[in-house]
């Protein structure tokens, strides 16, 4: 007994786990108390029983799972029922080589192994983890896979061969439904705003988008790629017999407790159906300017505009720049019960309380121009249209900013001086649009440095001179990613605003009259205090809100 103690605690110094003298302090408790050296180690605080056991796994031949850094794959909990995880306190970790990897707290329990095999149908690989992080991993992994079971779920094998009566006898397979329940449950757990199953010409890959950002979460099987897809088309009420047009359609649930809104896309690739989910809070959620990321100069400058009886704000940028969270944030302040308040979206991502939502839809022959119309004969005070697409929602817009109204609108421009010459460009005559536009707000959105793991550090003085400093107000030290199990390694957690925010003062006002370019206005614009997006970011990246390279990688 003393011996194999003596052995494991010289495989634990060797391996750096602990030193010389605290072995010998725990072999004097270990042989004056009789208790197992492991447990004298983690009771004295020396190792932990991770490190004992990732050592004595490598003496016994088997890998040792730290699900602190690794993440259970959805196939492999698809196949291993939660109740048989509990019993034999174990945890499905991935499907290799058509072997089923699983994290034991005893690998060496045959009765566990064999029910395994026989349940799952795979050869069985042993790894070991400890007791206490094995029944986290169940509790928290399995929870994603088990909710949403009522729904109705579809499977089926490769595209080409299965029809839809094979498709409705396998309606019923309770792994598919827990795979999909778990992609959708991680997804919204991680924090993400869309999801993408890509068939490829030998499985079927499942990414993220998190912050901005898409990552591979998984890779399933050839076979069960049209068991998935089908199982998502059901979910969003879409045709699964139809795989040769592209579909549309939504689904809504309720996960932890808020209520989701996804829209379902299809698209026929060469290797079968592509299909992407946009993840949307139904819910109203309260956002606040103040948490966007605004500069103080840039944030007074914005307020002071929207907080004006009549004029339009247009809020310009790329499709996913954040443009509508910043117009919910301008209406959630302006928000009172004395103000009548009209928007129409396509499609109304937020519900927001006290106001008037409606939700265009062009085949029944509600525009954004047909819809703003009809607000002017509602007595709206302000009105929030989704985007200006074209000439005839553009002029309605512009002349219900000059009759009194205050007009909250988005437009697809690269900066803020682009937004006065697309308006011109779109048929609105110059002198309408110098009379009625009072602030363009151009945005971008960068990831965030994770505040648990930034690492600080000198940057060079060429690296800075080639960012956009100026060479007298260089920064003396900036912040880079590191990487830390809340961030999952990337450095990032979640995003803010970079933003440009152009007053349209007389003199711009003259200039866009005389139709000038967009860069006289834009040099005019920062003679007069603007600070550009390229500014913003970088005064951002001083702060340690973000780092240079990721200023550098989403502004150009």
């Amino acid at each position: 007994m003393a011996e194999a103690g003596e052995r494991l605690g010289v495989l634990l110094m060797r391996a750096g786990i602990i030193t010389e003298q605290q072995l010998t302090d725990a072999l004097e408790v270990h042989k004056a108390t009789g208790s197992p050296l492991g447990r004298v180690l983690v009771d004295m605080g020396y190792a932990t029983q991770g490190g004992i056991l990732s050592v004595m796994a490598k003496q016994i031949g088997i890998p040792y799972i730290d699900f602190s850094q690794t993440t259970p794959d959805a196939n492999a909990i698809a196949v291993v029922p939660k109740d048989l995880a509990t019993r034999y306190t174990l945890m499905p970790v991935e499907i290799a080589e058509d072997q089923l990897v699983v994290a034991m707290a005893d690998p060496q329990n045959v009765l566990a192994l064999d029910d395994l095999r026989i349940i799952t149908g795979y050869e069985i690989r042993p790894a070991i983890s400890t007791k206490d992080d094995i029944v986290s991993a169940v509790e928290e992994y399995y929870k994603m896979a088990t909710t949403m079971t009522d729904e109705r779920m579809d499977s089926g094998d490769e595209l080409e061969t299965v029809s839809l009566e094979d498709l409705t006898e396998v309606t019923d397979e309770a792994p598919i439904v827990k795979l999909v329940n778990y992609i959708i449950n991680k997804a919204v757990a991680d924090r993400a705003s869309d999801i993408h199953i890509e068939p490829q010409e030998k499985d079927l890959r499942v990414r993220y988008r998190v912050d901005g950002v898409l990552h591979e979460m998984m890779r399933s099987p050839k076979g069960t790629q049209q068991a998935i897809i089908s199982r998502f088309k059901i979910m969003a009420d879409m045709d699964i017999a139809e795989t040769r047009k592209p579909q549309d359609g939504h689904s809504a649930l309720t996960i932890g407790g808020h209520k989701m809104d996804f829209r379902v896309s299809t698209l026929p690739t060469v290797y079968g159906e592509r299909v992407v989910l946009r993840i949307l809070r139904k819910d109203s959620i309260m956002m606040r300017l103040e948490d966007l990321g605004f500069l103080p100069e840039a944030l007074e400058r914005f307020e002071s505009s929207f907080r004006k009886p009549y004029g339009a704000i247009l809020v310009t940028g790329p499709t996913g720049s954040g443009k509508s969270t910043t117009l919910y944030a301008a209406i959630n302040v302006l928000n009172d019960p004395g103000k009548h308040i009209l928007t129409a979206e396509d499609p109304v991502e937020y519900r927001l309380a006290g106001v008037n939502q409606i939700q265009t839809n062009t085949k029944a022959g509600l525009t954004f121009a047909r819809a703003l119309r009809s607000f002017l004969r509602c007595s709206p005070d302000i009105i929030l249209v989704g985007e200006i697409r074209d000439q005839e929602t553009a002029k309605i817009a512009i002349e219900s900013a000059l009759t009194g109204h205050l007009v909250l609108s988005t437009l697809h421009t690269n900066d803020a001086a682009g937004a006065i010459t697309r308006l011109t460009e779109m048929g609105v005559e110059p002198f309408l649009v110098a009379s009625s536009v009072d602030c363009v707000l151009a945005q971008r959105l960068a990831r965030r440095l994770c505040s648990d793991c930034k690492e600080e550090y000198v940057p060079e003085r060429q690296v800075l001179l080639d960012a956009g400093y100026r060479e007298d107000d260089l920064p003396e030290k900036l912040w880079r990613v590191k990487g830390c199990k809340k961030c999952g390694g990337t450095g990032y957690r979640g995003r803010m605003g970079v933003h440009e925010v152009m007053m349209v003062s007389e003199e711009i006002g003259e200039l866009c009259v005389r139709e000038a370019t967009a860069e006289a206005i834009r040099d005019t614009a920062i003679e007069q205090g603007m600070l550009t997006l390229k500014m913003d970011g970088l005064e951002k990246a001083r702060m340690g809100q973000t780092s240079l390279e990721e200023i550098v990688r989403v502004i150009v």
